[in-house]
Formats: C-alpha cells, structure tokens, sequence
C-alpha cells in the first residue's frame, strides 16, 4: 500500500446508457482516460464548466457508476460525500440526532451511550449548538444543514471526503465559515478531499493542487499556483479570465 495515497485513478473511462426498462439505448461515454491521484493530507480540486463530466467522476470514485475501463483504487475505505443540496444527505422526516446516529446503529459495533457520545462529539466538531440534535433539517439556517452534512459525512470517521459543490448554495459570509470548518477538520481527523467547484474564487482559496477537466477528460493538473499564474491550457485561461 502507497502510504502517500488515499485515491488513484488509472485511465477510467465510464458513462451511462439511455434508454429504458425494456429498451436498450445508445451509451453515452462521459470520462475519457482519466488518471489522477489523490495524496494523503491533500485537498485537491476540480474545476471545469456544467456538464463536462464532474459529477459523473464523483459517482464513479463512489461506485456508484462502474467504470467500463481502466481501475479506481482506494487506499482508505469507501469515501462519503458533502453534497451542495444538505436535504441530499438530510433525511427531512427525522432529526438530526436521529440522522447522525443511523449510521452507527446500521454499523452495530457501539451500544447507545457510545453512538450518543459520538453523534455529540461530532455535532461539537462541526460547530452546532447541542439543541440541533432535536431539530429537523428544516428547522436549521441554510449554514447549519450544511454543517449537520458534513458531520454526516464524518460520522463513521472516513479519511477521504469529495465535496460536490458544497457552499455554492450559501452566501459569502456562510462560505467562509464553511471553508474555514473544512480546513480545521482536515487538520484535526487527517482528512483528504476532492473538492468540486465551479468557483475558482473558492478553489484559489481552499485547494492544494488542481484538476482541469472539459468534455470528460483531465486537460491540466498542478499546484494552486501553477494553475492560476502559469496555466498552460487555452481552455484553463477560459476559465479563469470568467472567474475575474
């Protein structure tokens, strides 16, 4: 096992095939050869315009889309996900105590004082007041669901997370909070991310290195700085003079 390593990605290509229950469509090819690494420690980002193929590496790291070539290993277990929409994780009928706790009653290995001490050490973690706990999703800020996510996410203690657009939905003040609670708990639990953006703004400020992709395939890849003062791409230029 490469120490360094929480994900490697070795020439993926994977899509979907349209169509129905009982009629086959055409397939379409969304990543092309895709090779990338994810390091221990790091936060890596991926930028690129709506639907050239983001999500899509999301689900196929996740497994939930199989490639159709090439290999996705993992070095950890199985990543979580911080998505942009919380009600996406946030189950609306429940509480978030009841949300958080779920996954360690599915888990089975803790008895109740102890899913109890988790779920409360996590929800501390995240920075929300104890009385969260009772609320339902819809009872929270914009900000706090999005917190409640995150703790979600890190309730079973994975070391590799992949935000897909996670503070898009939030204002700029709630961003910065919300980017700055990612950095801290990267520092406290040893985590990695694969961070999806759009907002290059936003990648500048949280990421280590970055990913460049269009139309499925990964056109550049480097360091924050390589990117953003020397990139060596026409389309990263695109992207960046539309940023300004």
């Amino acid at each position: 096992m490469n120490e360094d390593l929480v994900l490697s990605l070795r020439h993926v290509t994977s899509g979907y095939r349209e169509g129905s229950v009982f009629r086959r469509g055409t397939y379409q090819e969304v990543l092309h050869d895709v090779t990338f690494d994810v390091h221990h420690g790091e936060i890596l980002g991926l930028v690129g315009e709506s639907g050239t193929g983001k999500s899509t590496l999301a689900r196929t790291i996740l497994g939930i889309v199989k490639p159709d070539a090439g290999e996705v290993i993992h070095y950890t277990k199985r990543p979580q996900m911080i998505f942009q929409d919380p009600y996406s994780s946030l189950n609306p009928a429940y509480s978030v105590g009841w949300i958080l706790e779920e996954p360690l009653r599915i888990y089975g290995k803790y008895d109740a004082k102890e899913r109890r001490r988790r779920v409360r050490e996590m929800l501390e973690r995240v920075e929300l007041p104890e009385e969260c706990l009772a609320a339902k999703p819809s009872e929270l800020s914009g900000g706090q669901r999005q917190r409640g996510s995150i703790a979600t996410a890190l309730i079973q203690r994975p070391k590799f997370l992949i935000a897909d657009e996670p503070v898009s939905a939030l204002d700029v003040t709630i961003q910065a909070q919300i980017l700055e609670l990612l950095r801290t708990l990267r520092a406290e639990l040893d985590l990695s991310y694969l961070f999806i953006s759009h907002d290059l703004n936003v990648v500048y400020q949280l990421c280590d290195r970055v990913l460049v992709m269009k139309e499925g395939r990964i056109v550049e890849q480097g360091t924050v700085d390589e990117i953003f003062d020397n990139p060596k791409q026409d389309y990263t230029r695109q992207l960046l003079a539309a940023a300004e």
